[in-house]
């Protein structure tokens, strides 16, 4: 992924969407200046993540935006998707570069420091940590790491570091100052009425800091 990174990453969780069509929330987003998405479902099948990644992947590369796949390596090779987004328990990064063609981005989540010094030894492109605050994305969520824990992240990789869990427009300035170059977002995203001016309003906030 050509830096610098985009400040906002917006994911597209599928059980946040409703009663929105993916499609439409997609457009709202890219109108709004979003380049960056991750498309997540947890309860979904496989032609479920398929047919829903393919209503949108031209809808963001057609506005040059970047279109990642949680967890399936496989759907985002089927959908042509620029990536994949690992956890700690789906496949090896190392499995899903043999499995993407060059040049697509594969990212990782991270809980801990020890995890995030793994992750730099990785062939991926960007590191994910967190949560940094509470959050509600996550029924078992990891400790908070709070921006402490992303400053020492910082120092463990040079690689780009998405920072995720519980990020606000309050807070997102403060998350880049303590090293994040982006802010993952979900709930705070998703779960507002207009997501058109709260996409603005993080975009704003994210930007501030330099």
């Amino acid at each position: 992924m050509n830096l610098p990174f985009p400040r906002l990453y917006a994911i597209l969780d599928a059980a946040q969407v409703s009663p929105r069509s993916m499609p439409e929330v997609t457009r709202t987003l890219l109108e709004s200046g979003v380049r960056l998405f991750q498309y997540r479902n947890k309860l979904g099948n496989s032609r479920e993540l398929f047919d829903a990644c393919q209503e949108i992947v031209d809808v963001i590369h057609d506005a040059r935006g970047i279109f990642i796949v949680n967890d399936r390596a496989d759907v985002a090779l089927a959908v042509g998707a620029d990536g994949v987004h690992l956890g700690q328990d789906d496949l090896p990064a190392a499995m899903a570069r043999s499995i993407l063609p060059p040049g697509r981005v594969i990212g990782v989540s991270t809980h801990s420091i020890s995890q995030v010094q793994e992750a730099d030894r990785l062939p991926v492109d960007y590191i994910a940590f967190g949560p940094v605050f509470p959050t509600r994305s996550k029924d078992q969520p990891d400790p908070e790491v709070g921006f402490q824990g992303l400053r020492e992240a910082r120092k463990a990789t040079r690689k780009p570091l998405v920072a995720i869990g519980g990020i606000t427009p309050e807070n997102a300035p403060g998350v880049i100052a303590s090293g994040a170059d982006s802010v993952a977002v979900i709930q705070a995203l998703l779960g507002t009425p207009d997501i058109s001016a709260r996409a603005r309003e993080f975009l704003e906030a994210a930007g501030r800091v330099r």
